[in-house]
């Protein structure tokens, strides 16, 4: 037996007012749609805003319904929206913000199992990494170069 170590390195700006400007016009976008995720059961609202490189930007929230399985994330919402509008499009940038209604979320929220996926197909699909930064609704913003510093043992199609 042998053990192996698997590192991530992300950065860390203490608030988004230190983002670059880009950045935090981006996020301010992911705010937005934060703002208007329908989120009736969960009461966690999620946006997320893609910088393509066309210089498009697409946003996406959270999309919940009674049947649980059947909501979307706010990534994945983006995501498939982008690429079915902007199929030859890569993405560049994605922006996360969440916030739940019972308490204030100042820790960085990364995005979920099944939105780490997603990312990581068009990751590999584009060929490039996509630069993600992520945020609650306040506080500390994260910054991952690629989704492969968040999930460091890709499942691709090579298994298939």
């Amino acid at each position: 037996m042998k053990k192996i170590k698997i590192e991530s390195f992300l950065e860390v700006y203490p608030s988004m007012d230190t983002l670059p400007k880009a950045i935090f016009s981006l996020m301010e976008q992911a705010i937005v749609a934060r703002e208007q995720a329908y989120a009736p059961y969960s009461e966690f609202l999620v946006g997320a805003a893609l910088l393509l490189d066309n210089g498009q930007v697409i946003t996406g929230n959270n999309q919940e319904n009674a049947s649980y399985p059947s909501g979307l994330c706010a990534e994945r919402t983006a995501i498939y929206y982008a690429m079915a509008k902007y199929p030859k499009a890569t993405i560049k940038t994605m922006a996360i913000t969440a916030r739940a209604s019972d308490k204030e979320t100042t820790t960085p929220i990364p995005p979920c199992g099944a939105c780490r996926q997603a990312i990581a197909e068009y990751e590999i699909r584009q060929k490039s990494p996509i630069d993600i930064y992520f945020m609650g609704e306040a506080g500390e913003v994260m910054r991952s170069e690629s989704l492969e510093n968040l999930l460091p043992l890709l499942f691709t199609s090579k298994y298939l």
